[in-house]
């Protein structure tokens, strides 16, 4: 009989690939606070950011994130276009050939 803690624990790949899925969901998600980060009256968004748990919940809060970010400014469009480049890195589905608006 295994361990409790060697339990489903799986083969070396499949533990790898679940660490790197979890990084990139972190990252993503860091990605997200620091976007918003300095913006005021965003404290529930913050808040929802970050009790997401999985990356599907952040890619239900893109909309509302890129409605904060909206308007002109440096700083907005690079913050947009982070946003893009981090969502791109885990759903690579995002169409390459559309501009962030800027």
């Amino acid at each position: 009989m295994s361990p409790p803690e060697f339990v489903d624990s799986g083969m070396p790949a499949d533990r790898s690939a679940r660490l790197a899925a979890r990084r990139a969901f972190v990252s993503l998600k860091m990605s997200f606070l620091h976007v918003i980060a300095d913006i005021p009256g965003l404290e529930a968004l913050n808040a929802r950011i970050r009790l997401a748990e999985s990356p599907e919940a952040l890619w239900d809060l893109r909309a509302p994130v890129y409605a904060a970010l909206a308007g002109t400014g440096q700083s907005l469009k690079g913050r947009r276009q982070l946003l893009h480049r981090s969502l791109e890195s885990l759903f690579p589905i995002i169409d390459r050939t559309r501009q962030v608006q800027g």
